[in-house]
């Protein structure tokens, strides 16, 4: 009977040994695949979408509360320039609301929306951010309304090539556009699916980002 009971506990302890051993293990292999994203959010503060941007900027903020403490982010304004207005954590909502209050206001000096500047910057941030072991993303916020100078402009027939080529530094590179009108995003989908395939590339309407934020996270490896 004592002979059972000694290997019984053998058995009990051997057990919780290999128990201890996997789960330190699935815990080092969640670590190891972990890594921070970086994720450069243009945001349209020109005439044509100020009537939206409150509800855009409480939608960035819950984004942003999605995302893991360590991630980055980096907003970049856009309307007749584009320029960055705020850079750091996701999780210092003060600051994030802070950024978009001083900086989105209307300006009726302002005409256009330069998003192909916007882009561009954007494009940069991600090289810079790959470079420091971030995995970037990009996420556009707005109408996609073309307006101003043309050179400020996003050209449609270059942007394919030069997110393909922004893929040979950063090949899991994703991009999420929200708040377009279906015509822009359906032109959106039209010209990058062949690029970024269907994970990489998320769109949404309105009525449709919160399922779009679900996505993107899987799109980042979430």
């Amino acid at each position: 009977m004592n002979k059972r009971l000694i290997i019984l506990g053998l058995i009990i302890l051997a057990a919780a040994v290999v128990l201890k051993l996997v789960y330190v293990g699935l815990k080092n292999i969640k670590v190891d695949d972990f890594h921070p994203a970086a994720v450069m959010i243009v945001v349209d503060s020109s005439a044509s979408n100020q009537k939206n941007l409150p509800e855009q900027t409480k939608y960035i903020k819950q984004l942003c509360g999605l995302l893991d403490p360590e991630d980055q982010i980096k907003i970049l304004k856009v309307s007749e320039k584009s320029y960055l207005i705020y850079e750091g954590s996701p999780m210092d909502s003060s600051g994030i609301s802070k950024a978009m209050n001083a900086f989105t206001k209307y300006d009726e000096n302002d005409y256009g929306t330069a998003y192909g500047e916007a882009l561009k910057k954007a494009f940069n941030h991600c090289l810079t951010m790959k470079k420091e072991g971030y995995i970037p993303a990009v996420v556009v916020v707005g109408d996609l309304e073309n307006e101003g100078k043309v050179e400020n402009q996003i050209n449609w027939d270059t942007l394919p090539a030069n997110v393909k080529k922004l893929q040979e530094y950063i090949p899991e590179l994703s991009m999420m556009f929200v708040y377009a009108h279906p015509e822009k995003l359906d032109l959106v989908k039209t010209k990058l699916t062949p690029v970024l395939g269907e994970t990489k590339l998320v769109i949404a309407n309105e009525q449709a980002v919160n399922k779009a934020s679900t996505r993107f996270l899987k799109a980042i490896g979430r």
